[in-house]
């Protein structure tokens, strides 16, 4: 999602659902992996521990990685909806 428009702390969002904590922790771990590989960047991570919400700020990238539950409950989308959406995938 593009937010550079409507914020002045990041450009883009990722947004993503994982089904269970392990997932989640093995997406944390691979986008984790990728970005510091490709840039060398260590992110700001924000609820490292916690099984519903976890943020990995890159600066110009927030990748947002959710339960089902929390994703639904926040609805990260609809607060941003002056945000473009990019891509998105089922």
């Amino acid at each position: 999602m593009d937010i550079s428009e409507v914020s002045d702390f990041t450009d883009c969002f990722v947004i993503a659902t994982a089904p269970s904590p392990r997932l989640l922790r093995s997406l944390i771990k691979a986008i984790d992996e990728e970005i510091k590989l490709e840039t060398g960047y260590n992110p700001i991570v924000e609820g490292a521990n916690n099984e519903d919400w976890v943020i990995l700020d890159y600066a110009y990238v927030v990748v947002h990685l959710f339960s089902e539950d929390a994703r639904s409950y926040y609805n990260i989308e609809d607060l941003w909806q002056s945000g473009k959406i990019v891509l998105s995938l089922q």
